[in-house]
């Protein structure tokens, strides 16, 4: 059984990633072991213009379990939603080819299954493509970059596997953030102001431990590659048939950072008011798209009641300025990589976002304490 077999690590070192290293593979005895050659082929494949003929004669196995989705399984249903989920925006949104509205019964089928199972909406995801896509070279070194790798591209470049590990460092960072909002909920309940602002403290640490990575991406990303090769397979569905499924278009929003559930979860703990807008629309639309427990786990902090009345003005403000820079840094980065390449304004997962970051910014900002 090809499931990896790193010991688990404490929730301060997971974040929003999964609670145990992803599957690398499938039993060696299960059909569905099949599609992790396609997988690693998939690169390859993808650089012949007859990609779309060899996709739809693919003999794609069922999901094997009946019943309920055990803990056990639970990797490697996800894995098979990654497979099926590149494979799906890979045959979509093919390099190089015309466009088609058309996901094929063989993909389209299988994919609404898994997804089904995972209560999500059947198109890969921020969570298919970073946080169950990732294997550490050392099972007992940190979820870091230099130890962890892909287990799945859409290209053969290394940028996508840097592109993808940023985000996983990233990810794996906030697991701090979550054991200190768990340390303010218990600090608030005894009106504990000492240990709540010891936890806010520790959050603004670990956002600047974010910041400085996210800063990294230009490390091994070259923008022009970025925006020509593998940004194109992240792209939303639009007016996409799923043959087999429902003879109705279907539009899915694609792949983005937008649906990491870190900043979503700082925004409720901070409670920063951000005034309606296309974006903002856009961005409660994107909760959609993650694991259902981490809707549960955003729900639950914007319930606790505001800090201000506890925190020290400093610390406090010292979150929100560091989550304000985090903001900066994305949106030079799309300037970077996305605005000064393209007509089409919208991102990936099909929102025009640049007019409304920067008031996010100004948003965050303003939530501090005079």
């Amino acid at each position: 059984m090809a499931i990896a077999t790193a010991m688990p690590t404490t929730p301060a070192q997971r974040g929003f990633l999964p609670a145990s290293d992803p599957a690398i593979g499938f039993p060696e005895n299960w059909e569905l072991a099949s599609l992790d050659a396609v997988g690693r082929q998939l690169p390859s494949l993808l650089e012949d213009p007859n990609f779309r003929t060899y996709a739809r004669q693919l003999s794609i196995p069922p999901w094997p379990v009946a019943g309920p989705v055990t803990d056990e399984l639970i990797p490697l249903l996800r894995l098979y939603y990654l497979r099926l989920g590149f494979l799906a925006s890979a045959y979509v949104n093919q390099v190089g080819q015309p466009t088609t509205n058309l996901l094929p019964r063989n993909l389209a089928v299988p994919l609404c299954e898994a997804c089904r199972l995972l209560h999500r909406p059947p198109i890969l995801s921020y969570d298919g493509y970073a946080l169950y896509n990732w294997s550490r070279l050392d099972p007992k070194g940190p979820i870091a970059l230099g130890n962890i790798d892909t287990l799945q591209n859409f290209v053969h470049l290394y940028d996508e596997h840097w592109f993808i590990l940023v985000h996983v460092e990233i990810e794996a960072l906030s697991g701090t953030i979550l054991a200190a909002i768990r340390q303010i909920k218990g600090a608030m309940h005894d009106h504990d102001e000492n240990r709540l602002n010891a936890a806010l403290m520790r959050i603004g640490a670990t956002v600047w431990q974010q910041v400085a990575v996210l800063r990294r991406i230009p490390e091994r990303m070259d923008p022009s590659l970025y925006f020509k090769t593998f940004r194109p397979y992240i792209r939303f569905f639009e007016n996409v048939v799923y043959e087999g499924v429902d003879r109705r278009p279907m539009n899915f929003r694609g792949e983005t950072g937008a649906q990491s559930s870190i900043v979503p979860t700082l925004v409720a703990l901070l409670k920063i008011d951000h005034k309606p807008s296309v974006l903002t629309d856009h961005l409660a639309d994107m909760r959609r798209f993650m694991p259902a427990e981490h809707r549960a786990l955003i729900d639950d902090v914007a319930a606790t009641p505001p800090l201000q009345p506890l925190a020290d003005r400093i610390i406090f403000n010292d979150v929100l300025e560091a989550l304000a820079t985090f903001r900066e840094v994305h949106i030079g980065w799309a300037k970077e990589y996305i605005e000064r390449h393209v007509s089409d304004p919208r991102g990936t997962g099909g929102t025009p976002y640049m007019q409304w970051l920067k008031q996010l910014i100004d948003e965050t900002r303003a939530a501090k304490i005079a």
